[in-house]
């Protein structure tokens, strides 16, 4: 070992312990946040799933590829990374000698062809992605970036930091091949002999060349281990836990349909016992989310991907699902030493910690204590009230998310503290929900009225208790019982049934609301009241049947996901589908006939709650597909991407005060197309729409209508019975 080894050894094992010693004690410091956390009992079930979604997610980047380009980028720099960290390995045997290499493996011309073209292709990747986020930084002129709000220092420096390790890879091949060390043939490493044709015969260059490689790596370590919130990097090592801890690891996308239960001590709260001064409502600090809640926030890489696709921020709204897991991040970490030192608030708002505690403890983690994790900018809140209430819980930021956070969980959850505890909520709202507590359904219609629908129809709609031979239950739902326009989908949808022999009731003044808005604004205890009622009168109107033969057919995709996701933590367990659905089965079996296609275009909305949410997305296509002329013509926003109506997560009751309307948004979204009919899946989604369409006035060129009514007018163009929505449609010639 001649000197020159000898100084690089001695400061390539300095710096790395330096490292190392700094890393350690930032994982403790992370471990220990996290853990503040509620338990969370029901993350650690079904391992062997688990690991092969976290496997299949991370290894084969089922996520990240729906962003071709990028994702493809950031493959090969994610398994560079697990893999050139051999590279890394072998620059401690390179410090020492300029001919050290790996053991057992060092010699292999195969591990050598292998990391060359990962780092040659790293190399790319690396350039690619941090192309993108030049051309997508805050600063460029025209249009949000999904960057606006990230730390963008830690972004080029982590990018920065690739580059250089992959390039000193090189230098050090390069020195090798020059001073003729090198182990690999030209076919197996030809970037690496290339540059060692250019590279002078100095052994010493080895060395030198892999301790700079050495210093950057750790330089890299030392970073991020005194910036515990750099989630840009963090995430390659959280990644895998969160993603192997996600709620349901069996769905496509987990942290959609159903929501968590409100829990308290990670249990299931029990209304009729609970207690608000020793039970958990909602989260009303940061430590009384759970410690995955708290693990999620920790993994966020401030991709900006749920940004891009928010239809709050996409519509000057103050929501950004990336903005608010930051925000509920470094408030937690703030926090932290004071909560450590055993600081913190009981359930009535009394300090746990002594004065004397309280004395020796941090005074900026003591101040961060006393901000309002709901509040104003004037009450030093963490989230704005305006945050939380421009959520439609559409699902896109989850749906988006490459490491599975739940943004939709957390933001109900505090929602669920602001009105349960704080009846602290949108003043409009207030009434939809006197209305579900005292009338049974958000328009405060009367029970009595529910049947009305049927009037004027030629056919006997039946109810159960009056025919027990039905093959479906028909929930109709509120917007279905009672909202004009959502009342013709209900009869275009009785009448495709009854014409295609389907046998069908309905509970008419036994139905109630299925309880969705009251969950998703927060109200968990009217959602409760509302669904156990449901789940009696539905038990006993399936009584005596099995799963597979309590079928329900429901029109709203808001009902057809409580019913058939949620029920079932109340003891419901049914087999609920979609009209689109059943109505897709009944044309490709023939019992529904299209006779005379729709004409003059037609372009499909998505519904949140029944294609992202539920992943239905090919049904309703396939029966547009039989009931109109030419094909059908796509937004560009559409399937997994689908852009939110607004009338999500009780949006539909409350105003818009800020920013651009969200389905005037999605309006010209679907005229741009050149359709003359807009077809839906959804009440909420028809008036939305419609309301969209006439705030443009376009009205008269633009028509809304129902899956149903579309099919309906192709099934019987000589009429419209009973009035259905599809008296403006046009027919072929």
């Amino acid at each position: 070992m001649g000197s020159v080894q000898i100084v690089t050894t001695i400061l390539a094992f300095a710096i790395t312990a330096v490292a190392v010693w700094l890393a350690v004690r930032a994982v403790m410091k992370m471990v220990a946040v996290i853990r503040l956390g509620q338990p969370d009992p029901t993350r650690f079930g079904d391992k062997g799933t688990r690991t092969k979604t976290m496997l299949a997610e991370t290894a084969g980047h089922t996520r990240m590829l729906r962003w071709s380009v990028v994702g493809a980028a950031h493959w090969f720099v994610m398994v560079g990374f697990i893999v050139l960290s051999l590279l890394v390995l072998e620059a401690y045997f390179e410090v020492v000698s300029p001919t050290g290499g790996l053991p057992l493996v060092g010699n292999w011309a195969i591990y050598g062809l292998v990391t060359e073209w990962l780092a040659i292709l790293g190399l790319v990747s690396i350039l690619v992605l941090i192309a993108i986020r030049l051309r997508n930084r805050p600063t460029r002129p025209g249009g949000k970036s999904r960057f606006t709000g990230s730390t963008m220092w830690q972004g080029y420096f982590v990018e920065g930091i690739i580059l250089a390790v992959l390039i000193m890879g090189f230098v050090i091949r390069g020195f090798k091949v020059a001073t003729d060390h090198f182990e690999y043939p030209v076919w197996a490493a030809p970037l690496s002999h290339a540059v060692g044709g250019v590279l002078p015969n100095w052994e010493a260059g080895v060395s030198i060349a892999a301790l700079v490689k050495i210093a950057i790596s750790m330089t890299w370590l030392i970073v991020i281990a005194l910036n515990v919130t750099m989630g840009v990097a963090w995430h390659r090592f959280l990644a895998f836990f969160n993603i192997f801890f996600k709620r349901d690891p069996g769905a496509n996308v987990s942290g959609l349909g159903a929501l968590r239960p409100m829990t308290s001590q990670g249990k299931p709260l029990d209304f009729e016992e609970a207690d608000p001064e020793k039970d958990q409502f909602g989260v009303a600090q940061v430590e009384q989310f759970t410690w995955k809640g708290l693990l999620d926030f920790s993994t966020c890489t401030e991709c900006g991907r749920c940004q891009s696709q928010c239809p709050a921020w996409n519509t000057g709204k103050p929501l950004s699902p990336k903005l608010l897991v930051l925000s509920l991040r470094d408030h937690a970490y703030a926090k932290a030493p004071y909560l450590l030192a055993g600081g913190g608030k009981d359930l009535t708002g009394e300090e746990k910690a002594t004065a004397a505690q309280l004395a020796h403890m941090d005074v900026l983690a003591l101040a961060e204590a006393e901000k309002p994790l709901i509040g104003t900018a004037e009450e030093g809140g963490i989230i704005d009230p305006d945050v939380l209430w421009s959520c439609t819980t559409c699902g896109a930021c989850v749906e988006q998310c490459p490491v599975d956070i739940e943004h939709v969980d957390h933001i109900v959850d505090m929602r669920r503290y602001q009105v349960l505890i704080e009846s602290s909520f949108p003043s409009e709202a207030g009434v939809m929900l006197r209305n579900l507590e005292n009338k049974g359904n958000p328009w405060g219609a009367p029970q009595n009225t529910r049947e009305d629908w049927t009037k004027g129809l030629d056919f006997e709609v039946p109810r159960v208790g009056e025919v027990d031979d039905f093959e479906y239950l028909f929930w109709v739902g509120c917007a279905g019982a009672f909202e004009d326009r959502a009342k013709k989908t209900t009869r275009a949808v009785a009448t495709l049934l009854n014409e295609a022999g389907v046998k069908f009731a309905i509970l008419g003044e036994g139905e109630t609301c299925s309880g969705d808005p009251a969950r998703r604004i927060g109200n968990e205890f009217v959602f409760q009241m509302l669904a156990q009622q449901n789940v009696e009168t539905l038990n006993e109107a399936f009584e005596g049947r099995e799963k597979s033969k309590r079928k329900i057919v429901a029109t709203c995709p808001h009902c057809f996901n409580t019913l058939g996701n949620e029920y079932g933590q109340l003891g419901g367990e049914f087999e609920v589908v979609h009209h689109t659905q059943l109505l897709a089965h009944l044309v490709s079996t023939g019992k529904l006939t299209p006779v005379q296609p729709v004409d003059g275009g037609v372009t499909y909305h998505d519904p949140c709650y029944l294609g992202r949410h539920n992943r239905v997305f090919a049904p309703p296509r396939e029966v547009l597909g039989t009931a109109i002329s030419g094909e059908l013509t796509e937004m560009p926003r559409n399937s997994e991407r689908s852009f939110c109506c607004g009338a999500g997560g009780a949006r539909m009751w409350m105003e818009e005060k800020i920013g651009k309307r969200i389905n005037v948004d999605r309006v010209e979204e679907a005229m741009s197309t050149g359709a003359k009919t807009v077809a839906v899946g959804c009440p909420f989604c028809s008036t939305m729409l419609n309301d969209g369409v006439n705030g443009k006035g376009a009205g008269e060129q633009v028509e809304v209508v129902d899956v149903a009514s579309v099919l309906l007018r192709s099934v019987k163009p000589e009429q419209a019975p009973g009035g259905t929505d599809t008296e403006r449609l046009p027919v072929a010639g």
